[in-house]
């Protein structure tokens, strides 16, 4: 039996035990629905606005300001459907977004542009970030949204949100930004941020799956996409899920209390796996910007003239060795298509195939990134026609 280590923390984490201990008693308890009258019904209600009340703390915004959806995908469909059906009545019809966002953006744009939507796909440099005078140059009168991710999924490049969002503001434009995978990893006041719209979710912090959040600024024209109810300040209707606000708003005050010191850690163990792979293949590839990054994330690739891998091989074999490890998102992980990101960034088709992403964790040990580097080097041997 092979030694289990996870290294896929971007695509989703271990529940936290405390969160899951500040859940337990609420399923068990509070089943009133939130939306009634009666003390049950009340009960469940200040339960679920103690949550909101303390994510939004977090981030800087009023409560009213936040509306829980089902995860990251919602609320990147929400801001992105909800502002073109507010802006379009008064003509504006243009949307930007940058190639290496997430694709519950990517496919809301394709979709919006086929509903009468014009869309500007932004170009980005070899780290995968996008240039502000690339944003600048793109928004015309017409612009209702900017769209770029706080950091990316695959590589762990960090944009320059605060000063796109400042072009997009002083344009007239709202700005969006997927933040999935930092919030709870990097400081985001929104306070301090001109942002008008966040993506947000439980999953990616050590809470539960199912939950995630929309912040939506005042002043932001947003039409509601699912409507039958007055949930959410008439913005979102359903019935609210009390439990997973309570496991959120637990989940991101843990990684607020602890975020520093595990920033540290994972700066420590990314640079270890950096030297325990890089030691074994120095002519690999590095993905991502070599500073402005999310640390906690080491993507690599295997140039495809000097070791000539499958990248579905490179997965499934440190698979068979314990380690848990994907090649890119693990939303698309299972199509046969190169990584839209590695692409974006200039990787040639078969060397993007053949990249393997690890993501470190608060359970990682030193001594798993040695074993994940030690089963690396068994896997290429075994795999690489070349090596």
């Amino acid at each position: 039996m092979p030694r289990l280590v996870y290294l896929d923390h971007s695509a989703t984490t271990p529940l936290d035990p405390e969160v899951l201990a500040a859940m337990q008693p609420v399923f068990a308890e509070l089943y009133g629905n939130a939306s009634s009258v009666h003390a049950f019904g009340r009960s469940a209600r200040v339960k679920l606005e103690e949550s909101r009340e303390s994510i939004a703390q977090v981030l800087g915004v009023s409560h009213d300001e936040l509306l829980f959806t089902s995860g990251g995908t919602e609320s990147d469909n929400f801001a992105l459907r909800g502002t073109f059906a507010a802006a379009r009545r008064s003509g504006r019809d243009h949307l930007i977004v940058s190639s290496v966002e997430h694709h519950a953006v990517l496919a809301t744009a394709e979709k919006l542009e086929g509903e009468g939507a014009s869309v500007t796909v932004l170009p980005v440099d070899e780290y995968g970030m996008v240039d502000p005078e690339r944003v600048r140059s793109s928004i015309t009168p017409k612009t209702f949204l900017v769209s770029v991710m706080h950091g990316n999924n695959e590589v762990g490049t960090l944009e320059p949100i605060h000063e796109l969002a400042l072009l997009a503001n002083e344009h007239g434009a709202l700005f969006h930004s997927d933040a999935v995978q930092t919030f709870g990893k990097v400081r985001l006041n929104l306070k301090d941020t001109p942002v008008d719209l966040v993506s947000i979710t439980a999953h990616k912090l050590y809470g539960p799956k199912g939950i995630g959040a929309l912040v939506v600024r005042k002043g932001t024209a947003l039409v509601p996409e699912t409507v039958g109810g007055a949930q959410e300040g008439n913005r979102r209707a359903g019935t609210e899920n009390v439990p997973l606000a309570v496991g959120f708003a637990a989940a991101v005050r843990i990684a607020a209390e602890r975020r520093e010191r595990d920033a540290e850690r994972l700066v420590a163990l990314s640079g270890e796996m950096k030297r325990e792979i890089g030691r074994r293949f120095p002519d690999l590839l590095w993905n991502g910007h070599p500073n402005e990054r999310l640390q906690g994330i080491v993507s690599i690739s295997f140039p495809w003239d000097r070791y000539g891998l499958d990248g579905e091989a490179l997965i499934m074999g440190l698979d068979l060795r314990g380690v848990a490890v994907t090649s890119g998102s693990a939303c698309t992980s299972g199509t046969l298509q190169p990584s839209h990101v590695l692409m974006a960034m200039g990787r040639d088709e078969r060397t993007a195939r053949a990249t393997v992403r690890f993501s470190l964790g608060r359970a990682t040990t030193a001594e798993d990134v040695k074993y994940a580097a030690e089963a690396l080097e068994e896997v290429v041997k075994t795999a690489s026609n070349r090596v």
